[in-house]
């Protein structure tokens, strides 16, 4: 029950974050359309369309962590924590498709560049630097792979505009507009690098892959350490959204226990599990001599 009210509670800060992020985005983004137009800058224009990507995804990301933060359902018996991964995923195909319109935009200027108002740019780039900063700092410190891509959207923000004023002000002071689209690219495959990063993260928990930051061969062995053990076999361990991870096993028992002393190992095992990072376990004994019911059965399991 704490954990539950935990994760609620979580869910709904991370939901409002991501919330704030979305109408600052979407505010600014009218802004750079309008200041597009006025300092004739295609840049700015294309990156307030790139912008308007950006809420588009961040209002499904906010829509999935919504969804993440309720219990469980007919229809999903573990909840709804998964969705925060389909917002995940849906922002890190929005940002590989945002990098490669940069790229795609940034590359032909490279040897054609287009000369724009580099006073009005140079307002801009700092106001943007501005609003989306307060936006990614809404989401940094969020712990779920959706607010980190979204953190990560954010951020690729901040560095684009933070390339527009370091290019607005070589611009207005040396008139090179060459520097403008090479910051871009560079930019571009930095967050191309990070989005692999965290696909890479995500695809494991999809495909329910044991958790990175836990040890199946010491959680196996601690325990068979416990008393009344005699093995423990088709152990299975995954995560729901990289917080919430879940376990499964057959405890083989050296002798008939009673019902309150299954009871009483139980206790002892979840505990155990609870301090090795697994929120939810479920633990089916059998009993000396018993043959485990499924043919795929084998001493330890999960990567053993």
């Amino acid at each position: 029950m704490t954990h539950s009210h935990h994760h609620h509670h979580h869910a709904h800060s991370a939901s409002r974050g991501i919330g704030t992020a979305f109408f600052l985005n979407l505010g600014f983004t009218l802004i750079e359309l309008v200041g597009g137009a006025l300092t004739n800058s295609i840049a700015i224009i294309s990156d307030a369309v790139h912008d308007f990507g950006d809420s588009i995804s961040l209002a499904m990301a906010w829509y999935f962590q919504r969804l993440s933060g309720r219990g469980s359902a007919k229809g999903y018996s573990y909840g709804y924590r998964r969705f925060s991964l389909l917002g995940a995923i849906v922002n890190s195909v929005v940002l590989l498709v945002g990098s490669a319109y940069i790229l795609t935009e940034a590359i032909p200027r490279i040897f054609a560049p287009q000369p724009a108002n580099a006073e009005g740019m140079i307002a801009l780039a700092a106001a943007g630097i501005v609003i989306n900063g307060i936006a990614a700092l809404r989401t940094r410190r969020g712990r779920s792979i959706n607010e980190r891509v979204v953190s990560l959207h954010l951020l690729e923000d901040v560095l684009g505009w933070a390339a527009v004023l370091a290019g607005a002000v070589i611009m207005y002071f040396t008139g090179l507009a060459i520097i403008d689209p090479i910051l871009s690219v560079l930019i571009a495959v930095f967050i191309i690098f990070n989005v692999v990063k965290n696909i890479r993260q995500t695809i494991p928990i999809i495909m329910q892959g044991v958790p990175l930051d836990i040890e199946s061969g010491s959680i196996l062995a601690s325990l068979r350490r416990l008393d009344g053990i005699a093995g423990v076999h088709d152990l299975h361990i995954w995560s729901l959204d990289e917080e919430y991870n879940v376990l499964t096993a057959h405890v083989a028992l050296v002798r008939p226990l009673s019902a309150a002393e299954q009871a009483s190992l139980k206790a002892q095992i979840r505990e155990l599990l609870a301090q090795q990072n697994i929120q939810h376990s479920t633990i089916e004994f059998e009993q000396a001599g018993e043959e485990c019911a499924f043919a795929h059965c084998a001493e330890g399991g999960a990567g053993e």
